[in-house]
């Protein structure tokens, strides 16, 4: 989304400090701010009203604020119809290719065609959506998707599906999604607005994962009962819902934002415009981790299903299943948070590797299953916290292409990761793949959380003392080095 011409160099995000003792932000617990798009408004660089619409004022807040917009509550309600073929599609084709090689590895391959356009071409991405109108681009991609999903189902439905087949078709979606996600992404604050816009983003996410509590229970139903076409067929007409509101959209009620003229260097200019901000690159750079190697649940989950459970589809069903009904609960509380702070990203990325970790030693079925609701809360939290921070901080001219960069760091690592996460979980089993995950999720932001404390002047204080004033461990400001006088 853009203001301004690329040419022009962006304005510095409006983001409240908290300074130390040396007088150095601290990106360590940096608010995302209500914030930086919301003290512009409307009619300042996130976007100009539409007729029909009213300069923005803070939001009164509230779980559910968004959709108190038309346009956003259209835009919800085809996403869940959509989400949820998606989510039938993908437990399907994850079994569907299981059923047909028996490897892991295999899995992993189509994961990785899924998302390897995003790595070698999400960054064009970004500069599509900054450059196009994004409902046009919306409904484009809508219609491709929707029609790759009914080719998969015809294929399977004849009896002619052969894994090459599956893989192209991966490939295909990947492709679409390089243009797709980022106008999704920078779309959010057309219709709602700045003041939402954190809440949108969490919505969003509990929009995804609530779908994910009905897709995966329906298709491994019917993948027992019928086989994986009928799932795929639903998955192409779910497309229908989204293209139906995208059309009903009053277009007097977005809050446009001018598309940014052709010109040179637009890549390079959001790459710097990335690379000289701790609160936009640390983020991403955790992202990118946790995305590549500590995201692999089609891989791991279908493993310990078929080889360390000895279930079926239904099994698979039922993890992918619990894990998002943890995944809701984090989006929901996101939706309450008033504020994003990095480290909470940071917390939430720690938490979500140990238990990872811990995952993969489960004893039994049951606690592995137990174990999918808190990791789901821990990995959405991640997830919200991450789009939001990113979000906010950035200056609206410049979204479409951090968002690009952000998605391309988080889904776009997956092709190297996963195929190397499914060759692990091969060759020494889907418990040491699980834990190998969780520890380099874990690791990543331990790393992650020391670097910005640093930048932010901050230090790790241990407290054994006993008493509920005394916190065991906490940062705190790094004390000034003493100045040596001088003798006169």
């Amino acid at each position: 989304m853009s203001s301004a011409a690329a040419s022009d160099a962006a304005p510095e995000p409006n983001i409240p400090e908290r300074t130390g003792p040396a007088g150095t932000a601290d990106p360590a617990d940096l608010p995302t701010p209500a914030g930086a798009d919301a003290a512009a408004g409307a009619t300042g660089p996130s976007g100009t009203p539409g007729p029909g619409r009213p300069a923005a004022t803070p939001a009164p807040g509230g779980m559910f604020s968004s959709l108190r917009n038309r346009n956003y509550r259209l835009f919800a309600g085809g996403a869940l119809v959509s989400n949820t073929g998606t989510w039938m599609s993908r437990i399907a084709q994850d079994w569907l290719v299981l059923s047909l090689t028996g490897s892991s590895f295999a899995v992993g391959i189509t994961t990785a065609l899924q998302f390897l356009p995003m790595l070698l071409l999400g960054l064009y991405g970004g500069v599509i959506a900054d450059r196009y109108p994004k409902r046009r681009i919306l409904l484009a991609t809508q219609v491709a998707m929707g029609l790759l999903g009914l080719a998969l189902a015809a294929l399977t439905l004849s009896g002619a599906v052969q894994v090459w087949h599956v893989y192209a078709i991966a490939f295909g979606l990947g492709v679409v999604t390089v243009v797709d996600n980022p106008t999704r992404q920078a779309f959010v604050v057309e219709m709602v607005g700045p003041a939402d816009v954190r809440n949108a983003v969490s919505l969003n996410s509990a929009n995804f994962q609530s779908a994910r509590l009905i897709g995966p229970a329906v298709a491994g139903a019917l993948i027992t009962a019928v086989g994986s076409g009928w799932a795929f067929l639903f998955n192409g007409l779910s497309f229908l819902a989204p293209l139906a509101g995208l059309l009903l959209m009053r277009r007097s009620e977005l809050y446009e934002v001018p598309t940014a003229p052709r010109g040179k260097g637009q890549l390079r200019e959001g790459l710097r415009y990335v690379a000289g901000r701790p609160e936009l690159i640390w983020p991403i750079v955790l992202v990118g981790f946790i995305g590549t190697f500590a995201y692999n649940f089609p891989i791991w989950l279908t493993a310990f299903a078929d080889h360390v459970f000895h279930g079926d589809a239904g099994m698979y069903g039922l993890f992918n299943s619990v894990l998002a009904v943890g995944s809701v609960v984090g989006a929901l509380l996101a939706a309450r948070r008033g504020s994003t702070r990095l480290r909470l990203l940071v917390g939430a990325a720690l938490g979500f590797g140990l238990l990872e970790a811990v995952a993969a030693l489960a004893p039994t079925y049951w606690i592995f299953l137990v174990l999918m609701l808190p990791i789901g809360i821990f990995g959405l939290t991640f997830n919200t916290t991450a789009n939001a921070s990113v979000q906010l901080a950035t200056d609206p001219a410049m979204r479409g292409r951090v968002m690009s960069l952000f998605m391309m760091v988080f889904v776009g690592g997956t092709p190297l990761g996963g195929p190397l996460v499914g060759w692990v979980t091969d060759v020494f089993g889907a418990r040491t793949g699980f834990l190998a995950g969780g520890l380099v999720a874990a690791a990543a932001a331990v790393c992650v959380g020391l670097v910005l404390a640093r930048l932010g002047g901050l230090r790790l204080k241990i407290d054994l003392h006993r008493g509920k004033d005394h916190k065991l461990i906490e940062l705190v400001p790094r004390e000034p080095e003493p100045v040596e006088s001088v003798a006169a």
